[in-house]
């Protein structure tokens, strides 16, 4: 049976990339995961290299994903890629903690966006995921509020035009709140679940928007709020 779609996770390994690989498949779509690691559930996976280098790992990645698509064409790029840490500027982690989150966030944002140039359908998809934090100061996380402020950013910038985006596309950046997966609670045991976006509400969402069904406008930064177990989407101003 013919796939019903084709769409890229960018860190399908991830909690939340996950449950996409997961969902997609159920719908009988051929998803790849690319991440540190193999996503068993998906299609066909691209394990990015560990480097220091981000030259070096865009590459790879480039030329992995080219390779697997050839011609081929995807309706969506997904990139779900990110991670969390704190600390102030005078925090002893603050170099460290900010390479994580550049690397986590930004350069996985930076890599889906020139992928979504050469392998996204005209009419596709690209999200990114910024934070709703990163819409204000973030003094208690210096490095994750700068990460997510970047891809902030680079979304409005791929909305403007000549960015290189296929004809028709959009690409949406997404800014929850807080995501309900093991290892939030996990770290969080005694938080308030209820004001946690499911997972599940996501990949649904992303797959709506995919369709065609309540897509918001390139360029949108999309506030993921949850309360009382019911989640709704606001958009942001613009920067």
């Amino acid at each position: 049976m013919a796939a019903a779609g084709r769409v890229l996770v960018y860190g399908g390994r991830g909690a939340l990339g996950s449950q996409c690989v997961r969902y997609f498949k159920s719908r009988n779509w051929w998803v790849a995961s690319i991440d540190l690691a193999e996503n068993e559930d998906a299609s066909a996976n691209v394990v990015v290299g560990a480097t220091d280098s981000f030259p070096e790992q865009a590459e790879q990645v480039t030329t992995e994903v080219g390779k697997l698509l050839g011609e081929e064409k995807v309706d969506a790029i997904l990139c779900v890629a990110g991670g969390w840490a704190g600390g102030s500027a005078k925090a002893k982690s603050l170099y460290k903690n900010c390479d994580l989150m550049w690397k986590q966030s930004v350069w996985t944002s930076t890599i889906s966006s020139h992928l979504a140039t050469k392998h996204l359908k005209q009419g596709g998809l690209l999200t990114l995921t910024g934070a709703q934090a990163a819409l204000s100061g973030t003094p208690g996380m210096i490095g994750y509020g700068m990460a997510k402020g970047a891809v902030h950013q680079l979304c409005q910038s791929l909305a403007g035009a000549n960015s290189g985006l296929p004809s028709g596309s959009a690409a949406v950046a997404i800014l929850p709140v807080t995501l309900d997966t093991p290892a939030n609670r996990k770290s969080m045991p005694d938080a308030d679940f209820s004001s946690w976006t499911p997972l599940e509400f996501i990949a649904e969402m992303f797959y709506d928007w995919i369709t065609g069904k309540n897509r918001p406008n390139s360029g949108s930064l999309i506030q993921v709020i949850t309360t009382g177990g019911k989640t709704e989407l606001v958009a942001a101003a613009h920067l």
